[in-house]
This record gives structure tokens, sequence and C-alpha cells, in this order.
């Protein structure tokens, strides 16, 4: 279809804390879990923040990096399982604070962790049917955790956004591929306050079936192989399960260590595995190869291939704070107390 990434933008919270943190407020219980995850620390969005605000700074820079009209972006898609409104779409706040609007459809998309490379794929379509001539794709995720649950030394906050289109690309999609089964691994129902999981289906019958499945599947249709790419990007809910895929897979863990944020932010959820490929296009040269694999809950995950371009190397086509900025720049810790009432753990308030 000759259709890529135009430009890209990325948002992390400043406030941090740490896994030790967490672990020492629940004492042997929370430092047992805490020690399984490989997440020294995580991002936590203020009390004055959600996915909606983390989306909007995203796709700003986004929208800078591209020297685009934001008129011309025919389509707004955020994906989140943390959305603000049940019943009001983030894309049309995301389409208004960049002025993308009137002109365009926009819509919320949810498939747990994978919902920002769903919407990824929509845009893939619109712009190579001629639809539109350019999509803004967001994921986007303010991640909540029962506290003392495994999620809560997980669960982080973060926001990528990516406007596809055809002209000026900084990086072709080669290609893409998805696989998706009803795998019951992790649900939030309606007005329950935490999201549940069933750890037995988590590992082997959720995550890596369906990671080695996709990556397996989009290897196998364009005929590709582990040693023709130089990055390899993967859902991270954890610092463990992409080491673990890759290897699965066939590529080296130098190929990962790039994209792999979690252990310093947590699990951005929506946004993951787009920081991730964020963060190797941060760094990436021409000609080089990227792969991509997302995952999200219930479940299912979306493969992609990706070449770098020249264009890559124009000035301006990156963010002028780099992913590795957002995630050890300007930090501020805080303590469980904060934490709780940041993400409003206590909820008679």
């Amino acid at each position: 279809m000759d259709v890529g990434i135009i430009s890209y933008g990325a948002y992390v919270p400043r406030m941090r804390i740490k896994s030790e943190e967490i672990a020492r407020v629940w004492e042997k219980e929370g430092k047992k879990i805490s020690a399984g995850l490989g997440i020294t620390e995580k991002a936590v969005g203020a009390v004055d923040e959600d996915s909606a605000t983390f989306a909007v700074e995203a796709a700003r820079k986004a929208v800078k990096c591209s020297g685009i009209d934001p008129q011309k972006i025919g389509a707004v898609f955020v994906g989140s399982e943390s959305k603000p409104y049940a019943v009001k779409p983030t894309a049309t706040i995301v389409a208004e604070a960049v002025g993308a609007t009137p002109f365009m459809t926009a819509a919320d998309f949810e498939f747990a962790c994978k919902a920002g490379t769903a919407a990824v794929q929509a845009c893939m379509g619109m712009v190579g049917s001629g639809m539109i001539e350019y999509g803004l794709a967001i994921g986007s995720d303010t991640a909540q955790g029962r506290p003392n649950d495994p999620l809560e030394y997980s669960a982080g906050g973060g926001a990528a956004a990516y406007i596809i289109g055809k002209e000026k690309q900084i990086a072709e999609i080669e290609a893409t591929f998805s696989f998706s089964t009803d795998t019951p691994d992790f649900w939030r129902r309606q007005h329950a306050l935490f999201p549940r999981h069933a750890g037995r289906f988590t590992a082997d019958p959720a995550y890596f079936k369906h990671v080695v499945e996709a990556g397996k599947g989009l290897l196998e249709k364009i005929k590709a192989d582990p040693r023709d790419y130089d990055y390899a990007v993967f859902h991270q809910p954890n610092g463990k399960f992409p080491l673990r895929a890759a290897k699965l897979l066939g590529f080296p863990e130098e190929k990962v260590l790039q994209g792999l944020v979690t252990p310093l932010i947590g699990n951005t959820y929506s946004a993951a595995s787009l920081l991730g490929l964020a963060s190797v296009l941060d760094i990436a040269k021409p000609g080089e190869r990227i792969f991509v694999v997302s995952y999200g809950s219930g479940a299912g995950s979306d493969a992609f291939s990706l070449t770098v371009t020249e264009e890559i190397s124009r000035k301006g086509a990156r963010p002028s704070v780099l992913v590795k900025d957002l995630i050890s720049g300007d930090k501020e810790y805080i303590d469980y107390a904060m934490y709780a009432k940041h993400r409003r753990k206590l909820k008679s308030l």
C-alpha cells in the first residue's frame, strides 16, 4: 500500500514511584510480587492527568514533527482501556486540541493493550485505500491496579502517537499480521474499579501464544527472518516477558533492549509497544528494519515490519525530547501516600 509513519510523538508523566516503595507498604508479600516483574519504578500520572491529556501531549508532538497542516488529518483514533469518559470519545478531544476538526472521522478503540496498534492498522487501511490523506493513531493509558495486586507494581502511564500517510515517510510499514482468540486472561467489568486477571492464563496461553503466533505469521507472510531486523519491539507487561518472547522467535536480546522501556516506567498498556517503537525510531538509521508485535488481553497481537527511510534524517523529523529523556530526565519521586492520592486509590474522596 506504500503506507508508513510520517511522524511520531511520545509522552511520559514526570512522577515516579519505586517498586520497593510499593513493596514496603505491603511488606513480605509485596516484596515477593515486586521481585518477579523486572520493574524498578513506574511512571505515575498526576491527579489532573488522564489518558486524554497524555494523548493530546503525544499527538501535538507528532503533528509538530510532521510539518503537515492538521486539517489534512482525515481520521483520529485513540486506543485506551482507561478513557476518562465511559460515553464520550477521547478522539474528538485530541482532534480539537491539534486542530484537526471538523472534517475528519474520530473514534476510540479498545482491545486492552493492543488498541493503539489496532488504531494504526485502521489508519493504514484508510490511507492506503485513498479515503484519507493522513491518519493519527494513538495508544494512551493511565493504567489501574488493585492495591497489592501484581498490576499495582507494573501498571504505569504514558502515550505514543503516530501520523500515518504516504508522503515523506520516516518508516515504511511493509506489512502487518494479526492473531486473535477468545482467551480470558484479563478483564474489567462495567463499573468495576480495578481490572482482574486469571493468572494461569496470563503467560503461555495468552501473551506468549499470541505474540509468537503473530510474529511467526508475519515472518512467513513476507518470507523474512529475525536476522533481517536490526531491532525488535514487543508488548511489555513487565521486564521479563519481552525477552522470553524474543528468544522464542529467534531474536537476540541486544535487538530488544532499545525498545524495552517498561522496567523504568511500568506497563503503559496501549502505549507500551508504541513507546518502545518510538524509542527505537529515536536512534534508528535509514535502511534499518524494525519488527514490532503488540499484545492485548482478551486476546490478540498485531505484528508489523518496518523499514526506516532517509526521511528520518530530515531536521525536525524526530521529536526534540526523545523517549530516553522522558524516562530519565526531569523526574519527581513520590511515596505511596502521594501515589494513592494521585491515582485516586482513596475511593471515598
